[in-house]
């Protein structure tokens, strides 16, 4: 595919020095990645936060039973998310990120049972809505889904940008299409996610979606502002500082 519209800022260009400098930090005094407990609550944080974006309404606390196979006084719908999620996650680290196959697969685990178009690219067409239910644009025409999806995972896997910014360019770039039915959302975060853990490994436990959650109101404003411009340039701006502050946040746990 041509490469997606965007521009690299300053302001981009400093929050890629101040990630690369903050993850080397992490990475040297990272107990995570050894301590099984410390990864356990971080990956619940992070399927919490997710799956709240979406109105699913259960707590951490809720979260952390459900995984832990005890009974949750909550809609079916909602523990059958936390469920699907908790096992594609867990699977992280067998899914390659530039595969189409891969990509049906993991939607296929995050809405098995919930939706009829599991698995599968959606057959019609779709409107993409905010948190408070207003359409911020169309996806895709259906026809076009399939090959537009498998462009833009060949422009991220050999496109030379920084893996950073092109991770969010993939964000962006997956809502837009808005390739399937439902759980667009939930699976351009997971994306997000595998595509910078291949970068460097300590985000496949940073609870990135939780600051996505907390803040909701500017993921939407940035998508939209994004979409008026034509360009993904403020969407990737407000996707490194997410990123940034989970970072910090995580270095301070950490001390």
């Amino acid at each position: 595919m041509n490469k997606p519209p965007f521009k690299i800022t300053d302001k981009i260009i400093d929050y890629i020095a101040e990630i690369t400098e903050l993850s080397d930090k992490l990475t040297s005094i990272n107990k995570s990645s050894s301590n099984p407990t410390l990864r356990r609550a971080n990956r619940i944080k992070t399927i919490q936060g997710s799956l709240a974006i979406e109105q699913n309404s259960l707590s951490i606390k809720q979260v952390t039973a459900v995984i832990d196979g005890k009974h949750v006084l909550a809609p079916p719908k909602d523990i059958a998310e936390v469920k699907n999620a908790y096992e594609i996650y867990e699977r992280l680290d067998e899914l390659d990120p530039y595969s189409v196959d891969d990509l049906l697969t993991a939607h296929g685990v995050l809405t098995r049972e919930l939706v009829e178009e599991s698995g599968v690219f959606r057959s019609g067409q779709v409107g993409v809505v905010d948190n408070e239910g207003n359409i911020i644009h169309f996806g895709t025409l259906p026809q076009y889904v399939p090959s537009l999806v498998e462009d833009l995972l060949n422009w991220v896997r050999t496109d030379e940008t920084h893996q950073l910014i092109s991770s969010c360019v993939f964000h962006y770039e997956f809502e837009l299409i808005h390739p399937f039915a439902d759980g667009n959302g939930r699976l351009g975060r997971l994306w997000h996610t595998l595509l910078l853990s291949k970068w460097n490994p300590l985000f496949a436990w940073l609870p990135i979606e939780s600051i996505i959650h907390n803040n909701q109101s500017e993921y939407y404003n940035a998508i939209n502002s994004s979409n008026d411009e034509g360009e993904s340039t403020i969407f990737i701006e407000f996707m490194l500082s997410v990123i940034k502050q989970a970072l910090i946040e995580a270095i301070e746990n950490e001390e």
